[in-house]
């Protein structure tokens, strides 16, 4: 049946809110509560709850077999894949309710794969991608692929495939925006890396720091500098770095001495895929400020779109 809203519940349905939004459907054997908050457009499947204290966004896709408990925020256009389950307490225990629930929230665009479970508090970032059947005890940063148990960071959406540069491009060249070549000396003896400064880098630096012994699986950078910018290079071994101008992302590789990565300020970095052998520096044009880091990627966000 359509009601004067303008939303549809299956006569098997059960639909307590009146706070449902323009064309959403609600099928069969679903069951939403009187506090909850439904956007328009949002698709709930068959067999799926939705308790009070529940917020979900327009577009969003709930298939079979889900369960959308208290405190659980899910933006826009959201999937939550069958059978995908929520959780919003530590420690349960049987008829014993804790004073409020803990706080978990989708970003806009993330996706749920079927079977995967969310632990309570956790925050999910905006196009981020769960894989099936993952267990997620941590936060998942925006874009970020994440699988397995406990849930790890394999990759990251809406980002082309990751740029490999030579030494082909000439010294001192842009090889791509952000890439350049860097001056190297090679004989029978080895390889040596002069950098001049100032000269060979796009800016004097203040600073310069290592990055090593990182596990494959762990994941660094994740923030943007309002002021500082970066040159990174990778001495040994290999990094995935992640660029992101608030408009558009890309990846490189770093895996090869002669080739750095330029980020300018107000660029959001990821640095991941770590080798065993990986030694990662990185030279910046300031010296260590905390107010000039941004760590929130929605304020990021902002601040770069001038909004």
């Amino acid at each position: 049946m359509t009601d004067g809203n303008g939303y549809f519940v299956h006569p098997q349905g059960i639909c307590e809110s009146t706070s449902i939004g323009r064309g959403t459907r609600i099928w069969a054997f679903s069951h939403v509560l009187p506090g909850a908050v439904l956007g328009s457009d949002v698709n709930v499947n068959d067999h799926v709850f939705v308790e009070n204290d529940v917020v979900i966004g327009d577009r969003v896709t709930l298939k079979s077999g889900v369960q959308i408990w208290d405190g659980i925020r899910l933006g826009h256009d959201v999937f939550v894949g069958p059978n995908a389950t929520f959780t919003n307490d530590r420690f349960p225990r049987s008829k014993q309710y804790p004073d409020s629930f803990a706080r978990t929230v989708v970003e806009d665009g993330a996706s749920i794969g079927g079977g995967a479970v969310i632990l309570p508090g956790i925050r999910v970032g905006r196009r981020a991608m769960i894989g099936a059947g993952a267990v997620v005890t941590k936060d998942v940063p925006p874009y970020a692929i994440v699988v397995g148990n406990p849930a790890r960071i394999v990759g990251y959406s809406d980002t082309p495939e990751p740029t490999v540069e030579t030494r082909n491009a000439a010294i001192g060249s842009p090889v791509a925006e952000g890439l350049h070549t860097l001056r190297t000396v090679s004989d029978i003896r080895g390889d040596l890396l002069p950098l001049d400064i100032p000269g060979d880098l796009p800016f004097t630096p203040k600073r310069v720091f290592f990055v090593h012994g990182v596990s494959s699986k762990e994941v660094r950078g994740e923030h943007a500098h309002r002021r500082c910018e970066q040159f990174l290079i990778s001495l040994t071994g290999s990094v995935s770095c992640i660029v992101d101008d608030g408009t558009s992302r890309r990846e490189f590789v770093l895996n090869d001495p002669s080739m750095g990565l330029h980020m300018p300020p107000m660029t959001w970095g990821t640095q991941y895929r770590y080798s065993a052998d990986a030694v990662l520096c990185v030279f910046a044009s300031e010296l260590y400020d905390n107010a000039d880091y941004i760590r929130d990627y929605e304020e990021f966000l902002q601040l770069a779109r001038g909004e």
